[in-house]
This record gives structure tokens, C-alpha cells and sequence, in this order.
């Protein structure tokens, strides 16, 4: 049975010790794969939301991947209540048009 790119991957971070960067773990797990030069450039984006979205990675620091299991609770989830959302709802200023912006700034000149 031919195995997924995230189980190659899964492997080669389980025979190291240590996190990978990205383009290391990449460059061996298409390596792995056979890939050609077409293939390797094809799956890239693929491969990266592959091990965005499987529950055995976790992203580190400078684009480092790593096995979720090594790394405590602390570490590998975030404290969503630090996360600042604007609930006011106000976005007027964001939405008005480069030349209304100039009208309103020489307007204001006027006064």
C-alpha cells in the first residue's frame, strides 16, 4: 500500500529527534515519493496544508515542523482569549474610496 506524504513525513520525524524546517522535510519526503522536478514544484502547497491540518505535526518558530506528541498541551495549543476582536463593527474607513479620502482631507483643510 502506498502511503500519504504526511505518513512519510510522520516517519522520517519519528526516526529524528529534533524538528525539521520545512523545505528540509519537503525536499525528503518528495525524495521518498520519486517525485520528478514537476511534482516535487505541483505538491508543495499540498504537502504544507497536508501537515497544517493533521493532528500528529506542530508548526514551530521559523517554519519548523515537528511531531505534535513531543511537545506538551502549553506549548502546541494557543490561548485564543488574547486574540483582540474589533466588535465595534465601524468600518467606514476602510470601505471609503481613494478620491472620497482626498475630498474629505481638502474639506477638512477648508475649515
Amino acid at each position: 500500500m502506498k502511503q500519504s506524504m504526511t505518513d512519510v513525513a510522520y516517519e522520517f520525524l519519528k526516526e529524528g529527534n529534533d524538528a525539521m524546517p520545512f523545505i528540509e522535510l519537503w525536499t525528503r519526503v518528495s525524495h521518498a515519493m520519486g517525485f520528478n522536478e514537476s511534482q516535487f514544484d505541483d505538491n508543495i502547497a499540498q504537502f504544507y496544508t497536508d501537515l497544517s491540518i493533521d493532528g500528529r505535526f506542530f508548526s514551530m518558530p521559523g517554519n519548523s515542523w515537528d511531531l505534535r506528541s513531543r511537545h506538551t498541551y502549553s506549548e502546541s495549543v494557543m490561548d485564543t482569549d488574547s486574540i483582540a476582536i474589533d466588535e465595534d463593527g465601524d468600518d467606514s474607513e476602510e470601505l471609503l474610496d481613494p478620491e472620497e479620502e482626498t475630498k474629505e482631507e481638502s474639506d477638512e483643510e477648508e475649515s
